[in-house]
């Protein structure tokens, strides 16, 4: 028999059961909680962390050059103005960020850390989840009338580590850049990085300020758009008017930025590609192959773009102390790897930026009433529910702009219908889709490799509201905040037993 979640298992908490229980203390979790605190006052909850730090993804990764592919305008909450100089801010500096919020709203108490959530498991006769999570090596549990996951949507364990003949030979180092330890020593050595993503475009300049040459090894390019690191136009707004006022000014005209730029992307491929190509050939010189190595095969948004700040790849690539080779690997020798156009490249350390390995849910599972729920097969209900299963709602951000805009709208929502329930005496909201014309289509509409790997483990959205992912703030901000919560696709329930001791 499991143990609960009491005092002698949770030295920073109270006891086993709580109104919401939230899984995951990164920047999701946190936000959760800090909502909770403002609009839901008089619920109790916890937190339940796996690792033993607050940060989530900006604690895991250490890797060198660390930081965010947003704006801090938007990636930052809504309800705490970012103040730092650096828009594209690196990872100590959002870490920070995180862990100040926690601490300075009272919500580091409510964490469990060392918690790894394995099973939830709804009961609609008391209306209440039995959590099953593991601390040490044993089984603790807790009970929950509304469970809220904030794990994010990769594995932390490991990512994504192709096997490439030969590799066993090579006589140097091979990492991945989310187990990057402190003791990895690019200085002065011969590195080849794998990938064209968001990570290598961060490492390949970084490493290059002292690395004796870094190789950018791509099988197909992406968009690479440079962007300013710090924000003038913001800087400068903020000494003329509240921070507040400012923030939310600054965070409003991104908003529309990036939902013009998604727009326009959608409407005009070629014009917005051959606008980000051209960019790309005038900072990199006019003798520059940008049509090998920074034209993609798809169109823009078709995968994530990414973003480097004051254009410092460019800049590397330019100085040589980097080089992009885009070509594929055939197989590693003992002193690097041998490519399938017959050309050898040395290294010292080979770094595979290689993707995530998409996890849904932290791998959670879950039952209702005792019968296992197959998450592939349910609905999405507006990207934060989904059908059959109550009480459980799930953040998850966009693939076209920053994450914690839909976070911030998610956990506002998800107050706004507990106060909703608890206004009307109802226990238990769970999605049903009774609308025959409604279809399935996958989660993600993304032609990236880590999506394309691992989408078969997600949910479905449907054809048509509330059951489609928009990607769109504007779209979601109206039906999110402003939509009626007793909507069609929900049923409302209570309770018709006494809550059960967990055993």
């Amino acid at each position: 028999m499991a143990d609960t979640l009491s005092e002698t298992t949770l030295p920073r908490g109270s006891a086993g059961h709580v109104d919401v229980l939230i899984v995951g203390a990164g920047l999701s979790g946190i936000g959760a909680a800090w909502w909770l605190q403002q609009k839901c006052p008089g619920k109790t909850y916890a937190i339940l962390e796996q690792r033993e730090a607050i940060g989530g993804t900006w604690d895991l990764f250490r890797y060198p050059g660390i930081r965010s592919d947003s704006d801090m305008y938007t990636l930052g909450y809504a309800f705490r103005p970012w103040t730092e100089a650096k828009a594209i801010a690196d990872g100590p500096s959002i870490l920070k960020y995180v862990r100040d919020t926690a601490r300075e709203a009272d919500i580091e108490k409510h964490i469990r850390f060392g918690h790894k959530v394995l099973s939830a498991d709804w009961d609609s006769e008391t209306a209440q989840w039995t959590v099953t999570a593991e601390v040490g090596g044993a089984r603790v549990q807790a009970t929950a009338s509304f469970l809220m996951m904030c794990s994010g949507y990769y594995r932390y364990a490991a990512g994504y580590a192709p096997v490439f003949e030969g590799q066993d030979s090579f006589k140097g180092r091979i990492v991945h850049p989310q187990t990057w330890t402190e003791d990895i020593d690019h200085a002065g050595k011969t590195v080849v990085v794998i990938g064209s993503g968001a990570t290598a475009v961060t490492l390949v300049p970084e490493m290059a300020k002292t690395a004796k040459h870094v190789t950018m090894l791509q099988r197909s390019p992406t968009y690479i758009v440079s962007r300013p690191a710090e924000d003038r136009f913001a800087n400068w707004l903020r000494k003329w008017m509240p921070s507040k006022m400012a923030y939310g000014l600054i965070r409003w005209r991104n908003v529309l930025m990036t939902m013009y730029i998604y727009k326009q992307s959608r409407k005009n491929p070629k014009k917005v590609a051959d606008f980000i190509t051209a960019q790309a050939q005038k900072a990199l010189g006019p003798d520059y192959d940008v049509k090998t190595h920074l034209t993609p095969r798809y169109n823009p948004w078709d995968q994530r773009m990414c973003l480097i700040p004051d254009g410092d790849m460019f800049a590397s690539l330019k100085a040589g102390t980097s080089t992009i080779v885009t070509d594929e690997i055939s197989a590693f020798t003992e002193t690097g790897l041998k490519l399938k156009s017959g050309k050898e490249l040395p290294a010292d350390l080979v770094v595979t930026a290689t993707g995530l390995d998409l996890l849904f849910l932290g791998g959670m599972a879950v039952s209702v009433d005792g019968q296992p729920v197959e998450m592939p097969k349910q609905l999405t209900y507006k990207g934060m529910m989904y059908s059959g299963v109550p009480n459980l709602v799930s953040v998850f951000g966009y693939t076209n702009a920053s994450w914690t805009l839909k976070c911030d709208l998610t956990c506002e929502y998800m107050c706004n219908l507990l106060n909703w329930m608890g206004d009307n005496g109802f226990d238990s909201v769970t999605p049903r889709n009774t609308d025959p014309e409604v279809t399935e289509t996958p989660w993600l509409d993304f032609t990236s490799g880590y999506v394309q790997r691992t989408i078969d483990r997600f949910p479905k959205q449907g054809s048509k509201a509330p059951w489609k992912l928009h990607q769109n703030y504007a779209k979601d901000m109206m039906s999110m905040r402003f939509g009626k919560i007793d909507d069609a696709a929900l049923e409302f329930g209570k309770a018709t037993a006494k809550v059960k001791e967990v055993a």
